[in-house]
């Protein structure tokens, strides 16, 4: 049954392999750990419960919304900071915390996000086309189509919606905007999308790889993650695990690539009868939901969990780039 939506209701967010999650990144109860999307703090609340009374919990997040919720847990070992997860090694610093013991990251958009049309998440809801998960910085979706040129909509339409008709969307929009009304709604570049894309898989509607690739590029969040990847190795106390819940190809990719790269001895070309460099992470498993899990949850159906674990050697020195 339909209803009007309500912006100022609670929207609810089921966390995705809460537990699996949870009991992945958990290297000793008395440890620090780092939820970095806390969003609206399931696997926060999840881990505290879990940690021992000399253990401590750092959240973060860069919805200003999310930070407000998460004044809602009274714990003292638990804290808050509003703010990219890629930059929680300059955080944590701030705090006087130099090593941890885990990184959490559920990445993507959360339900909260998605559910509520004020944040232009969805098109399932008309609303303001923004799509920033920090609505006190950056270009809105609408501010980006009403600014990139032709080529660069395609481009970023292909790379990070993986959309075949990317070409084709990129000069609707642009045509659109040429006649005086430039899209700054999510029903409009919806009913665009559906003008121009022709055929698409069954169940799937032909906006959905645009608006994935809209909401990437606007949060670069490609780039956010490879930076919290390396700085969450560099946080790493030795036995110390990653955590990291991916929702699509091209966010599971880096992430197994990521492991996978500090997972093998590495050698030196330039000296071929010196041993390798040993492994930095051990790579431990890779979990889908339950077939329960996705019944109740259909939002989880493409969730991957990756778990790594750190070793005990020393990681290489930070090299400048030129």
């Amino acid at each position: 049954m339909g209803a009007d939506v309500n912006p100022s209701a609670e929207f609810r967010h089921t966390t995705v392999l809460l537990n699996e999650a949870v009991d992945g990144v958990l290297a000793r109860p008395d440890g620090v750990y780092v939820d970095g999307t806390f969003g609206r703090g399931g696997h926060s609340r999840a881990l505290l419960a879990k940690l021992a009374p000399q253990g401590r919990l750092i959240g973060i997040d860069r919805d200003p919304e999310a930070v407000a919720a998460a004044a809602a847990i009274q714990d003292p070992r638990f804290s808050i900071c509003h703010s990219a997860f890629a930059d929680m090694a300059d955080q944590l610093a701030g705090m006087g915390v130099h090593q941890v013991d885990g990184v959490l990251l559920d990445l993507g958009v959360s339900s909260p996000q998605i559910d509520n049309p004020e944040r232009g998440f969805s098109f399932r809801f008309s609303g303001p086309l923004d799509m920033r998960m920090d609505t006190t910085r950056g270009i809105s979706a609408a501010d980006f189509l009403a600014r990139a040129d032709e080529r660069e909509i395609a481009r970023v339409i292909k790379d990070y919606g993986e959309e075949r008709f990317a070409s084709q969307i990129a000069k609707a929009v642009v045509a659109r905007r040429e006649a005086g009304t430039p899209l700054t709604r999510t029903d409009e570049l919806r009913e665009l999308v559906a003008r121009t894309v022709k055929t698409r898989e069954p169940g799937q509607d032909p906006a959905t790889r645009t608006f994935q690739a809209l909401r990437i590029h606007v949060n670069g969040e490609l780039e956010e993650l490879e930076q919290g990847l390396s700085a969450a190795l560099r946080l790493l106390a030795p036995g110390g695990r990653l955590s990291i819940i991916s929702f699509h190809s091209l966010e599971d990719r880096r992430v197994k690539q990521f492991i996978a790269e500090h997972s093998k001895a590495v050698f030196d070309r330039r000296a071929p009868f010196a041993p390798a460099a040993p492994l930095i992470l051990n790579a431990l498993d890779r979990i889908k939901p339950s077939d329960a899990e996705v019944a109740a949850n259909p939002r989880a159906r493409s969730a991957v969990l990756r778990i790594a674990e750190r070793t005990d050697a020393p990681l290489p020195p930070v090299t400048s780039r030129r």
